[in-house]
């Protein structure tokens, strides 16, 4: 499925590339931030603190990873294709998800993960 997406301009695609180079920054920051930041203070809460913050660093460490991943398809050429059943992922999509490895049936259908 490494079609390329024929649906994509150029200009798409500088746009999408800046989106996606956007999330990497804010996610990185994010990440050194939860780092940075002890998840509370001990006492009543800290364990249901400690539990929010590493889902907040999970969160972000997953959608980096797909961010990065949509970067290098971009750089190989099968960025926009849906990696289930290779049609066009829409731009209305992308726009919203730059990230997006499904078109939007595949990812209705279930089963596509993320």
């Amino acid at each position: 499925m490494d079609a390329h997406n024929a649906d994509l301009t150029h200009e798409d695609l500088a746009v999408l590339r800046e989106d996606l180079h956007e999330q990497r920054r804010f996610r990185q920051e994010q990440l050194q931030q939860l780092q940075a930041t002890p998840p509370g203070e001990p006492g009543h809460h800290a364990a249901s603190q400690t539990e929010v913050h590493a889902k907040l660093a999970a969160s972000a460490r997953m959608v980096l990873t797909d961010v990065e991943q949509a970067l290098e398809r971009m750089d190989e050429g099968c960025y926009g294709s849906c990696q289930r059943c290779g049609r066009p992922v829409s731009l209305a999509r992308l726009l919203i998800v730059p990230q997006a490895r499904y078109c939007g049936c595949c990812q209705q259908a279930g089963g596509a993960g993320r």
